[in-house]
């Protein structure tokens, strides 16, 4: 049996608490050197971007040196570069620490604020901004929230417990709790639990559900309702749920809700998928919020349980809300 080849520690530090890009060469293919490879590998970068690269010696091998663009082409060899940051603008909400230890920091993030750097959101991240709060260069998330969604998220600040914790969330040993804002229906019996088979197709916006096997699990609770302040939303005023996955399928509290008849508040994908909000724009925030998080520490054996300080502005005041103000 062959083993697995060790990866390299990284030679070049993070910047603005951003992991350099790492790029592993295949075992076999058609190119003869380094380039060759990372210009069809970088395909959207263009041969411009890969060359700038190369002639400012910011792509380098595992000793730190910059690998020329007419380095052969080694197979298994790594090499490391940072990508040029995209323009980000911040998001203007405070990222607040719920909890820190040797092992763990829980932190209650705001609306619009991406878990882990991802497409145009890389130093504007919950994870990015923690490392820099904290000086954590090591620091991992051990799951992840939507961009859209506020609310609690752990992450791990050794690199070797990591997979720990992240067992914790595939083996479902997490309990969560959400709250959501949503229309309220009077003939809408609750609780219950809802049950369905959701899929999300790579490169389509929206999840679904499709006839078959559940695969996606909730409870829907109701937590209160009273008309709203301000504009009438809907005959029977607003209500404020709360909701508990028993499993994790992507948009899976936001499809249930729409299924339900009750999409959650501010959801620009569900029931239907609205023009893109301007960059920006943070105003009327996605109604739904990772209110708590309970599990039994696997590193120390403790009984944890966080809660999210943070209120739902459309309960708060739904006019406010709606102004965008």
């Amino acid at each position: 049996m062959r083993r697995p080849t060790r990866t390299p520690p990284s030679p070049l530090p993070q910047r603005h608490g951003v992991d350099p890009v790492r790029v592993r060469l295949p075992a076999t293919g058609p190119w003869s050197t380094v380039r060759e490879h990372l210009v069809e590998r970088l395909t959207g970068a263009g041969d411009g971007t890969v060359d700038g690269l190369f002639e400012a010696g910011r792509i380098v091998g595992a000793d730190g040196r910059p690998v020329p663009s007419d380095a052969p082409y080694v197979p298994g060899m790594f090499v490391w570069f940072h990508r040029d940051l995209p323009d980000e603008v911040p998001v203007p909400f405070p990222l607040e620490i719920v909890h820190r230890d040797e092992h763990i920091v829980v932190a209650d993030k705001p609306h619009f604020l991406a878990t882990t750097p991802r497409g145009g959101h890389v130093a504007e991240t919950a994870l990015a901004r923690l490392r820099r709060m904290l000086d954590l260069p090591a620091l991992t998330a051990a799951h992840r929230l939507d961009r859209l969604t506020a609310g609690l998220v752990l992450f791990t600040v050794r690199p070797e417990e990591r997979g720990a914790y992240q067992t914790l969330f595939r083996d479902r040993r997490v309990h969560k709790e959400y709250e959501a804002v949503a229309p309220y229906d009077p003939s809408l019996s609750l609780p219950r639990t809802v049950r369905s088979r959701i899929v999300k197709e790579r490169g389509v916006l929206t999840a679904r559900e499709v006839p078959g096997e559940p695969n996606a699990e909730s409870r829907v609770e109701l937590l209160g309702h009273r008309p709203p302040d301000g504009a009438a939303k809907g005959p029977g005023g607003l209500a404020r749920y709360r909701l508990v996955p028993a499993t994790g399928q992507t948009h899976q509290l936001r499809v249930h809700m729409t299924a339900l008849g009750v999409p959650i508040l501010g959801d620009p994908l569900y029931p239907v998928v609205t023009g893109p909000v301007p960059v920006g724009d943070f105003r009327r925030p996605l109604q739904l919020l990772a209110r708590t998080l309970r599990f039994t520490d696997p590193v120390t054996g403790e009984e944890h349980r966080f809660r999210s300080g943070r209120t739902l502005a459309a309960w708060a005041s739904y006019a406010r809300w709606a102004a965008g103000t």
